[in-house]
Formats: C-alpha cells, sequence, structure tokens
C-alpha cells in the first residue's frame, strides 16, 4: 500500500484545502498496484474495460458480471487509494430497486468502495437510494458514453446556454441526492469552473479544463498502450505499447536465432 487509506471524506478534505484530487482507471491486479504506488487519490474500474481491455467499439456490451470479475481483481491489489466501480449500461436505468440491487453487489461481491453512474435529472432518484442503503456514489455529466448514441456521438457537452444551464442544475441535484463527488466530461473550461465553484463536494475532470477539483484519465492512454485513437484531452506519459512491440520482436528474433535461451537460463 502507498500510504493512509483514501476516503470520501478525505476527497472532501481535499476540495476544501484546494488540493488536486488525482484519480486513474485500473482494470487488474497489476494497473492497481501500479497506480497505488503511483500515488493515486482514487482508482476507477471504469467501464472503458469495454474499450481497452475487452475490444469492444463503445462501453454498452460490457456486463454486471466483467465489472465484478475486474473489480475483484483490482481489490486483491489491497491498493490505498479509494475504488470506485462503474455501474455498466443498464445495471440501473430500469428501476431504482436494480440500481440499489446491482451497487451492492459491486460492493459486497466485487469489493468496491463506492460505485459511480451516469447521467443528472434521470438517476437523481436511484443516487438518492443507493447512498440510503449505504454505498457512496460519484456522479457522472457532460459526455456520458453509455449516452452517446442519444447524443448523437463522442461530442463536447454545454456549449450553448441552455444545455449549461441545465448541466449546473443536474450537478446541484446530484450533489442533494447525496453524491460524494461528480465527474465532468468534455464540457466547456469556463462551464466546469462555475459547477466547481457552485459544489460542496469534488469536480472530477476528464476534458474539462483545469478548474476542476481533480483529473482523472484512462490508464491505457496516460501509459500509451491503446492506439486505436486520442481524445484531445489525453496527455500520453510513456508509450509503452511501442517498447512492449519491440521488445516482443526482440524475443522472437532471440527464440527463432537461438540466443534464447541461454546458458544462463537453463538449470
Amino acid at each position: 500500500m502507498a500510504g493512509k487509506k483514501v476516503t470520501v471524506l478525505k476527497l472532501k478534505e481535499m476540495k476544501e484545502r484546494g488540493e488536486k484530487i488525482t484519480m486513474l482507471t485500473a482494470y487488474d491486479y497489476p494497473s492497481a498496484l501500479t497506480a497505488d504506488r503511483a500515488g493515486i487519490d482514487v482508482i476507477l474500474v471504469g467501464d472503458s474495460l469495454g474499450m481497452v481491455v475487452l475490444g469492444f467499439e463503445s462501453t454498452l456490451p460490457v456486463t454486471m458480471e466483467d465489472m465484478l470479475h475486474h473489480t475483484k481483481a483490482v481489490m486483491r491489489a489491497r491498493p490505498s487509494a479509494l475504488v470506485v466501480a462503474d455501474m455498466p449500461f443498464l445495471s440501473y436505468q430500469v428501476s431504482v430497486a436494480e440500481a440499489v440491487r446491482n451497487a451492492g453487489r459491486l460492493v459486497q461481491e466485487g469489493g468496491a468502495e463506492a460505485v459511480k453512474l451516469e447521467g443528472g435529472r434521470p438517476v437523481a432518484d436511484r443516487v438518492k437510494a443507493i447512498v440510503e442503503a449505504g454505498i457512496p456514489v460519484m456522479g457522472h455529466l457532460g459526455l456520458t458514453p453509455q449516452a452517446a448514441n442519444q447524443l448523437g456521438g463522442f461530442r463536447v457537452q454545454g456549449r450553448d446556454e441552455e444545455t449549461a444551464a441545465r448541466l449546473v442544475e443536474e450537478a446541484e441535484l446530484l450533489q442533494e441526492a447525496g453524491a460524494f463527488s461528480i465527474v465532468l466530461e468534455c464540457v466547456p473550461v469556463d462551464l466546469a469552473r462555475t459547477i466547481t465553484r457552485r459544489l460542496r463536494i469534488p469536480t472530477i475532470g476528464i476534458g474539462a479544463g483545469p478548474h476542476c477539483d481533480g483529473q482523472v484519465l484512462v490508464y491505457h492512454d496516460v501509459l500509451g498502450l491503446f492506439d486505436r485513437f486520442q481524445p484531445k484531452f489525453v496527455k500520453r506519459y510513456a508509450r509503452l505499447g511501442e517498447e512492449i512491440v519491440a521488445a516482443l520482436q526482440q524475443y522472437c528474433r532471440e527464440v527463432r536465432q537461438g540466443i534464447f535461451p541461454g546458458e544462463e537460463h537453463s538449470y
């Protein structure tokens, strides 16, 4: 473990002190271990695993069983970071009761310490019910990938006054429903700053500028392990994908040339 356990209370205190929050996705034991050793505050077991791990074109095919499987793997790393699990498509939209039940499964079976779900007014009653069941909830507004078909694709949200006003209202609604934090994805910088200032709870930005209380990126994007596409908001801190390919090519050459295994690798 990298340090003292991060809790939802600590995140609120970080906002109050003006300390930035770091959040990163992780989907298995080794990625959780490395994220935690780096000092990440919040690990998100994101349904983005559908695209960067399972090879789907979107997050929509990801199931509860997928999320449980990967959340369990992350929790085996026993991270000091707060672990938040995404609620996948149709795990909370159908009814309040089903939302509470599935959130409970992510905590009880998966070991998650909080859950995240997408949307504003339509899911506020779900957020309230899950919180009342004793499970911390992180909200998600702006570009909500599970609703990308309805939004017309992966586009910036809140450019016009009407949509911007709705997002501010929905952020406050989620806060009143009991959410401990809200992800703001692909919203204009000024709108993200307005929402962040209006809320008592931390905002976590992804493509929402520097004024949010924290930032989140996808593990594979940060490390250069996913090259199908690169959103504008992604900064690559390494190009491990290229290094991995080069290392494996060298392995192939050495096996074919009889170089590996050498005497030092033999019994």
